[in-house]
């Protein structure tokens, strides 16, 4: 039987609407040989960098440096299209096998200042690949920092906003992408969430189950049009600055020694 955690999770969605999620955009499936790596690397290089074409979130265990990293998603902007590549499985691999130039890898693109590669909460990420896989990130942009800093003056810049939020505030869509955004996240919530029931082991299960695949391939789908409302009102030079400046502090501080990025002080921003 359910606890009350888990029951509010199963009355908070409507079983009946689950078939509606078939239509959801889906990537081409996880990328977990050496050889896939190199046909993405492959399509990565030589891309635009203005605006960005890279945005990566990641997905794990605990993910962190005392837990374990399972999928890294990559949005390429250009294409649209969404690789998962399976952390999980490759492990270093996925991080150093080459393009057929037998230079480029995951690693030295996520490393290049030239490349910019957008995240939405760097800090996480960042600790996990410092820690698993020696990754320094370079290049990056964090567009929860872009959010926070285009805020009008009357509205305080003290805590930050997830990405849900900012989806829900700021990338208008028709209802019924509204509606299947809002269900393939509460699905995935009910597969991975312990309070709903789930295990965050379902990012470790091969092989990855369509939902678990649709809910990893969405958190990365909204973020070029975020990315795009909050670059266009980024338009002051002294707030450009500071969220470079912040952006870095992050990297930075995630790969000290004494990072946590667990607890009450990871939802205040930089600037209150």
């Amino acid at each position: 039987m359910p606890d009350n955690h888990t029951q509010k999770c199963l009355e908070s969605i409507d079983p009946s609407h689950f078939n509606s999620l078939d239509s959801v955009d889906q990537s081409s499936g996880l990328i977990d040989t050496p050889e896939a790596m190199t046909s993405v690397i492959d399509t990565l290089v030589a891309l635009p960098s203005s605006p960005p074409s890279l945005f990566i979130d990641l997905e794990g265990v605990s993910l962190s440096r005392h837990g374990t990293v399972s999928i890294l998603q990559l949005l390429v902007s250009q294409s649209d299209r969404t690789y998962l590549i399976d952390i999980h499985t490759l492990g270093s691999k996925a991080f150093h096998a080459p393009a057929t130039d037998g230079q480029t890898t995951l690693k030295s693109i996520l490393e290049s200042n030239a490349i910019p590669k957008v995240f939405f909460d760097v800090r996480k990420d960042s600790d996990a690949l410092y820690a698993h896989f020696g990754i320094r990130l370079a290049g990056v942009q964090d567009i929860q920092l872009m959010e926070l800093a285009i805020r009008k003056p009357n509205i305080p810049k003290k805590y930050l906003n997830g990405l849900a939020k900012c989806i829900e505030k700021d990338v208008p869509m028709p209802m019924d992408e509204s509606h299947r955004w809002k269900m393939v996240k509460e699905k995935g919530r009910r597969l991975f969430a312990p309070e709903c029931g789930g295990s965050y082991e379902v990012f470790n299960t091969r092989p990855m189950s369509d939902d678990v695949q649709a809910y990893c391939v969405q958190d990365v789908k909204f973020m070029p049009k975020l990315w795009t409302v909050y670059n266009a009102k980024l338009t002051s030079p002294v707030w450009k600055g500071k969220v470079e400046k912040a952006t870095g502090d992050r990297v930075v501080m995630s790969q000290s020694a004494s990072f946590d990025g667990n607890g009450p002080h990871m939802k205040f921003g930089p600037w209150h």
